[in-house]
């Protein structure tokens, strides 16, 4: 289990812990932390305490906080990056758990949720293949697929280069439904996270040296590219709906919907030149690129708020209601109705677990917004 998640999920035992007065067995024994730290964190986690910090977390620049802490450690800020945003993401989930269950339990009678009964369950790794001869492929957990150069174990596709002409390349689809999630590997080494209601069109080989070319039909994709250097200086492009992103060997994330007219473009680490029916636009580690009706505007953003979804998080930050429903109609195969338009653009702060059940979830955002809802079928009507 990654470190991040490890984390995450003390967290989680560490809150439930507190709120039922018993010791948090799970973080004693855990081996994340020296013993004199896990004195340290329990004497700092009363209910009191914990309360004022959710009070105050929108006051605090998380980002001039961390770079005046970097500023105190002799460790390559890169090597940090992962702890960085495991400790801030634990923190606040932490934090929201225990504040926002209080919450609920002072308001459960003003946000009274009626639930018809229906199985809503979180998504999971599947996704449709489809061939170069039309053929279709279910993938999903506990099922396997082989083919040449391809493999499959349910939760990823792994294909292995065949060192194909250019003219006898093919093209595969892999579509991701809602409700869905999955992991691919292209024969060229690079890899590739796909979001729920996702389809990607990638060459089955490269060829090295000419162009590797893929494209990001719509949806949302994470893409780790194999560099230039080992493909006798292959260019990577991905291409979407009126942009082309040319890569040397980077870290990214496009997020593309159909429900959506803005294509969103963030840079996680390397160099991306941006070009379309817009003047030709180079990203930097940490930018973000907004694509909408042929204009292109770059801004800095935070980076794990964008990238979070693929390690299995929910970071929403000062994000409209309208927005996080989305996410989540993706994601849980859901339909999210608004009566009253007026709430549609109300934010919310919070990080959350993807694995959570969606009513864990809905109280959560409707306690902190003071907005009731219901459950109808496999429909949440905010009222």
């Amino acid at each position: 289990m990654p470190v991040l998640n490890k984390i995450i999920e003390l967290s989680n035992h560490i809150a439930s812990s507190i709120l039922k007065h018993e010791k948090p067995k799970e973080f004693l024994d855990s081996d994340l932390f020296t013993d004199s730290d896990k004195k340290y964190i329990l004497e700092h986690l009363t209910d009191e305490k914990l309360i004022k910090r959710a009070a105050l977390l929108k006051q605090i620049d998380k980002k001039e906080a961390w770079s005046e802490i970097e500023s105190k450690i002799e460790v390559p800020v890169r090597k940090l990056s992962i702890w960085k945003y495991a400790a801030a993401a634990a923190v606040l989930i932490m934090v929201s758990t225990v504040y926002f269950t209080n919450n609920n339990w002072k308001d459960k009678q003003q946000n009274k949720v009626v639930v018809t009964k229906s199985v809503i369950n979180p998504g999971t790794d599947k996704a449709i293949l489809v061939l170069a001869n039309g053929k279709q492929v279910a993938l999903g957990k506990g099922s396997v697929y082989n083919a040449t150069g391809i493999h499959s174990n349910g939760t990823e596709i792994i294909y292995k280069n065949n060192n194909s002409d250019k003219d006898a390349i093919a093209y595969n689809y892999l579509t991701i439904p809602r409700g869905g999630q999955f992991f691919i590997k292209l024969a060229d080494g690079t890899k590739v996270w796909l979001n729920s209601d996702s389809k990607l069109k990638f060459p089955v080989s490269f060829v090295d040296g000419e162009p590797r070319q893929v494209e990001l039909v719509y949806g949302e994709a994470y893409f780790d590219v194999s560099p230039s250097t080992d493909h006798k200086g292959s260019h990577f492009n991905v291409l979407t709906d009126n942009q082309n992103i040319e890569v040397l060997g980077t870290e990214f994330n496009v997020k593309a919907y159909q429900d959506s007219p803005a294509i969103y473009t963030t840079l996680v680490e390397g160099k991306v030149n941006l070009s379309g029916s817009f003047q030709t636009t180079v990203l930097k580690p940490g930018q973000q690129s907004v694509l909408d009706n042929h204009n292109i505007r770059v801004a800095a953003v935070d980076v794990f708020n964008e990238v979070s979804w693929k390690e299995g998080i929910f970071s929403f930050q000062e994000m409209p209601l309208k927005e996080i429903m989305k996410v989540l109609e993706r994601w849980y195969d859901i339909k999210i109705v608004f009566k009253n338009k007026a709430i549609e653009n109300s934010t919310f702060n919070g990080i959350l677990d993807k694995n959570q059940k969606i009513e864990e979830i809905l109280n959560i955002i409707s306690n902190t917004n003071k907005i009731p809802y219901e459950i109808n079928q496999k429909t949440v009507i905010f009222k």
